[in-house]
């Protein structure tokens, strides 16, 4: 499968392994939510932390699939932050069937609901939606964040948005089992009672106005349990299905009521007989570079990722730039679009002297590597294959050749196959996804089933390098019109200041706060991230002739 790489050698083999350690530790530190004092006001109180009671409901030794763990990184500063948007989302085995689980992480502002929260359970329940996954909600919030109500409440990708879909879910005959084991409070309370099944755990309280804003109401005085606790909703209202002691029996119960589940069907294994990969995962160190400097080859790096003997190239000698190819991983079948970053043959039709050649830049996508890619997608729709697209690139090829060749209509076409496919498609950030690029290679703003990326991985408009050049010269020309004049050393401290608010945003952590990224994964762990995406994609419904409409040709 590999072939021989003419370019320099890595110039830092260990960055990668540095940025996965410096993960790994932020990671440990978000999973701690609230902190130790957190942690300690939930057990005084009888309850489980969300980590706890997911580790409970869950089939011993499943794997977790968390989505959105950066969610909300560094942002909300102001108000001591919200690790992880005070959620956990996750997909795991309950009962041998896949669910999507989302749990309030009552040690983060008592599991009220920041902006982030809510884009990140509407984000989970789009996933669950779209592979139909049964969704359990171990729902433990004291509703809005007041402070931010106005971003918290109205909009399409807001609080509401949450109730909506619980609607629309239940109409689509998708599991919903909702266990209320703690606070439930206000518009909140809609979210379990929009499940097909309530649980709920004594002293917990459901109610849509707590005694506190009653009295202040209508003057009535009435305590938690006669307003909204577990015996009342059970014996009197008629809205809890199942009260329970305590966590432990209400998560059982839990447990139970998955393992009736008929509808669902239970885990399957991949369609294929598994083989290993032909190097090793911590190959993948040895052959990535973050430099943009340097170069590699992508087909080496998926050495490390596909079964052995299961990777038949598409076109290998056309359209260099991008390396497409029909794979399995871990016996699941996949397409795989990839940008590859070496320096590529370009063989160009030529006269009575015959073809003429050219080389393709690493990383940056030409006409024909468009225009193959575009095929690749629109056969892998015909054969209902899943399509793992592997982004490293700056994006499309510029200038007066590229234009007069039609580079505008290639990207054109490549993007209408993309963006109309019928098939799961899978993101992987392994190094840069800029510009057009990121777009073409089924970038967020193009459904892809799950985002995946490495720590060092980066995404914006264009690099910061580029884009603090551009900048300056704005600010620069701006200033000139307003008659100020600029020396050398504020022009070196502009373009630093430009340059550090830009590699600042292009932090794949940036994005994945504001959840353009699910999962940030460790690059030696790609191949079961994978096969897991993959496994969990198998479920994802297919459904109506594949379609792409007008295409530029």
């Amino acid at each position: 499968m590999s072939g021989i790489l003419t370019s320099r050698m890595t110039t830092q083999p260990c960055e990668l392994r540095a940025a996965n350690e410096d993960f790994l530790a932020e990671a440990a530190t978000i999973k701690l939510g609230g902190g130790d004092k957190g942690i300690a006001r939930q057990h005084r109180h009888g309850r489980l932390t969300a980590r706890e009671r997911i580790e409970h409901l869950v089939d011993p030794g499943g794997h977790h699939f968390e989505c959105g763990l950066f969610a909300a990184w560094g942002m909300y500063t102001e108000y001591g932050g919200a690790p992880s948007a005070g959620a956990v989302t996750t997909i795991a085995p309950v009962g041998g069937r896949l669910c999507m689980i989302v749990a309030n992480d009552a040690t983060v502002k008592a599991g009220a609901f920041f902006p982030m929260t809510c884009k990140k359970i509407i984000r989970a329940q789009m996933i669950a939606y779209r592979a139909r996954l049964p969704l359990i909600y171990l729902v433990d919030s004291a509703g809005v964040f007041l402070p931010l109500q106005e971003d918290v409440f109205p909009d399409t990708d807001d609080f509401g948005r949450i109730f909506r879909n619980n609607a629309v879910i239940s109409a689509a005959g998708i599991p919903q089992i909702a266990a209320i084991m703690g606070n439930c409070v206000a518009g909140g309370g809609y979210l379990p009672v929009l499940s097909d099944v309530i649980l709920m755990t004594e002293g917990s309280g459901l109610y849509l106005a707590g005694p506190a804003l009653v009295k202040a109401a209508i003057g009535q005085e009435v305590d938690s349990e006669e307003l909204g606790g577990a015996e009342m909703h059970a014996a009197i209202s008629g809205t809890v299905d199942f009260r329970e002691k305590d966590d432990q029996s209400c998560l059982k119960r839990l447990r139970d009521i998955m393992l009736a589940d008929m509808k669902t069907p239970p885990m399957q294994d991949s369609p294929i007989e598994a083989a290993p990969a032909a190097n090793s995962a911590d190959a993948i160190y040895d052959v990535f570079s973050a430099d943009p400097r340097d170069q590699y080859d992508v087909v080496e790096l998926l050495d490390s990722v596909v079964d052995e003997h299961s990777w038949n190239e598409y076109r290998s000698e056309f359209g260099g730039s991008i390396v497409c190819g029909y794979a399995r991983i871990d016996g699941w079948p996949c397409g795989i679009v990839a940008n590859q970053r070496k320096l590529t043959d370009r063989v160009m039709p030529g006269g009575k002297d015959g073809p003429s050649r050219a080389m393709n830049m690493p990383a940056v996508v030409y006409v024909e590597s468009a225009d193959k890619a575009a095929r690749f997608i629109m056969d892998c729709n015909q054969k209902h294959i899943p399509i793992i697209f592997v982004h490293d690139t700056t994006g499309f090829m510029v200038g007066r050749d590229s234009e007069q060749a039609g580079i505008i209509r290639s990207g054109a076409k490549m993007v209408n196959a993309m963006s109309n496919s019928i098939v799961p498609k899978i993101s992987l950030i392994t190094g840069g996804s800029y510009g057009a690029g990121n777009y073409a290679m089924c970038g967020r703003a193009f459904d892809p089933f799950f985002t995946l990326a490495w720590p060092s991985s980066r995404c914006a408009v264009m690099s910061a390098q580029s884009a603090a050049g551009t900048l300056l010269q704005i600010d620069l020309a701006a200033r000139k019109r307003r008659g100020e004049e600029i020396d050398e050393v504020e022009r070196a401290q502009l373009l630093e200041a430009i340059t550090s608010s830009y590699n600042e945003q292009q932090d794949i952590r940036y994005g994945a706060a504001r959840e353009w990224v699910d999962r940030i994964i460790e690059p030696h762990e790609t191949r079961n991230e994978l096969a897991a995406a993959l496994q969990i994609a198998s479920t994802f419904p297919i459904e109506g002739p594949y379609r792409t409409g007008v295409l530029q040709t």
